[in-house]
């Protein structure tokens, strides 16, 4: 009942965004359709090149391997405008930002402490972000950088965010008392369960290595003092990030927030990066024949980070969509796969910094450590997989944290609204 409820009241939502009338065709004049007007408008990742499962490649036609891939496909290009006065607006998303980075980090209690005394650019309406907020600034044109030392920063890294506009900072490489990519950024989103041995934690975006993670308040150097972080803050568009799905009925979902339509429910298949590309570009459903793999910032936005297996008992996604349980790497039920996106991760060395494709973890995004395996970034963290490999390989664990390489991931597929 409660589904058939909001299917209808989804309609009426659905015909009141799509269309308006300024006069009747009693007036002799004819209806027009207007283009709706998004709350949660989604910046393009700016990736532009084309990728297979190793190297550069020239743009794929249609039908050939690996058509589909993010820069195929150009949404919202980022826009922004300094205001001369430490603030930078955002023209896609209405959300103004802090341009600066305190060099000395902070912990959340902290930034919002300093949010709440804010008169920057003579606004007094400054908050710590929300994950979803922070991550629009991500930019997939970044390189996590070819250098194998943690403690110099590589000649050829470039940073996941606009620095013509952003300042932006490595972490502090003196005295190696941190790595470069420790350039962590908090968010006001607080994970809803817990993550290493009942760490409470909170999700931050890394624009040095371009991730998503949940991170432990306690410093793991110092486990008695708490972990800090760099700190941007915003203001403006408080609806940034809500959003508001309908179930259409035929297997399909509409986000009247983010103007996109999402395939219901997984197919229950794992497959790697190319035959993912190619599932979504093939797909018919609801009368529809254009859907896609979504890139990193689109799937990103149906995470709900109000749920979790832990506390929830079920995805980090609305009730709404469908997700396919599986078994984690130990054998124990209740977890949920990775989704693949159409985005390349550019991290490693030269000769393998395009072979790694961007997820979003529904689940756990669970690493094995010591033998044992964990939720070591929370569910909604963003990370990535090889693009191929032999599936009878995997799952492999790779990384300090151990994180669980499945490399055989699930899609969601995608498409516009419009």
């Amino acid at each position: 009942m409660k589904n058939l409820v909001q299917h209808f009241l989804g309609l009426a939502l659905l015909l009141m965004a799509l269309y308006s009338c300024d006069d009747s065709e009693e007036n002799g004049l004819t209806q027009t359709a207007q283009t709706p007007t998004y709350s949660y408008k989604i910046v393009d990742t700016r990736q532009t090149t084309f990728y297979n499962n190793q190297s550069v490649i020239a743009e794929p036609a249609g039908g050939e391997s690996f058509y589909g891939q993010d820069a195929h496909y150009t949404g919202n290009q980022a826009s922004y405008i300094d205001n001369g006065n430490g603030t930078v607006s955002d023209n896609v998303t209405g959300l103004i930002w802090s341009k600066a980075v305190n060099v000395s980090k902070v912990s959340l209690a902290q930034a919002k402490a300093i949010a709440d005394t804010m008169t920057l650019g003579g606004y007094e309406d400054w908050r710590v972000p929300t994950i979803k907020e922070l991550y629009s600034l991500i930019l997939f044109s970044g390189y996590t950088g070819s250098g194998e030392d943690f403690y110099t920063i590589p000649a050829d890294a470039i940073p996941f965010i606009d620095t013509n506009y952003f300042d932006f900072a490595y972490g502090n490489i003196d005295n190696q008392e941190e790595r470069y990519i420790d350039a962590q950024w908090l968010s006001s989103t607080e994970y809803t369960s817990t993550t290493m041995n009942g760490d409470a934690t909170l999700f931050g975006v890394n624009f040095a290595d371009g991730r998503i993670k949940g991170y432990g308040y306690s410093n793991p150097q110092n486990p008695d003092t708490e972990k800090h972080f760099y700190a941007r803050y915003v203001r403006g568009n408080a609806d940034y990030g809500k959003n508001l799905f309908v179930d259409n009925g035929d297997g399909t979902i509409s986000d009247l927030a983010t103007g996109l339509m999402w395939q219901q429910a997984d197919d229950g298949s794992a497959r790697n990066w190319q035959d993912a590309l190619a599932y979504a570009e093939n797909l018919e459903l609801g009368d529809y024949t254009d859907w896609r793999l979504p890139n990193a910032k689109e799937l990103q936005t149906i995470v709900d980070y109000t749920r979790s297996p832990n506390a929830t008992d079920s995805p980090a996604i609305d009730p709404l969509f469908d997700v396919t349980e599986i078994t984690d790497p130990d054998g124990n039920s209740g977890q949920y796969p990775y989704f693949w996106s159409s985005t390349t991760h550019l991290d490693g060395p030269q000769d393998m910094k395009s072979s790694q494709a961007v997820y979003i973890a529904f689940g756990e995004a669970q690493g094995k450590m010591n033998d044992m395996l964990f939720d070591v970034h929370g569910a909604g963290a963003q990370r990535s997989d090889p693009k191929s490999g032999n599936i009878s390989d995997y799952p492999q664990f790779f990384g300090p944290q151990g994180d669980v390489r499945y490399v055989y991931n699930y899609v969601r597929a995608v498409r516009n609204i419009e």
